[in-house]
């Protein structure tokens, strides 16, 4: 019974703290690109990484929120600016439902709910890798 608890703490949930690296597929085939920064209960920053953004000066990093659920499970969310051409933006908030595949990877699906205008949701698969200090 002892080596039993031992390989339960042993194999304590992974950290979701650090800077990871999100690539989102929507339902379209749209490709976009974020940096989740995960700090210390459950507060962070998103910030679109896609290439068009640092085109224009770069995206302002947005306040973030994660939680652990159960299991392998995190769900993290915060609101972002994706471009649209050359001077759209399609404002909303991300949330990410994913579990870990490693403890340094993260997939799971994701939503875009906009917040201006009467579109539906867009909805995707993501994966989160971190970033090596």
């Amino acid at each position: 019974m002892n080596t039993l608890s031992f390989v339960l703490a042993g194999a304590e949930s992974p950290n979701v703290t650090g800077s990871w690296k999100v690539e989102i597929t929507f339902a379209n085939e749209q490709h976009r690109f974020l940096r989740f920064d995960a700090q210390n209960e459950g507060k962070g920053t998103l910030a679109v990484t896609d290439p068009k953004s640092t085109v224009w000066g770069g995206a302002k990093p947005s306040d973030a929120k994660w939680t652990r659920d159960e299991g392998n499970s995190v769900t993290f969310s915060g609101p972002v600016e994706f471009l649209i051409g050359n001077v759209g933006r399609d404002a909303g908030t991300l949330t990410f439902k994913g579990k870990f595949e490693t403890p340094d990877s993260i997939t799971g699906e994701v939503e875009f709910s906009p917040l201006i205008g009467d579109r539906p949701s867009k909805h995707g698969t993501f994966k989160a890798v971190r970033e090596k200090e």
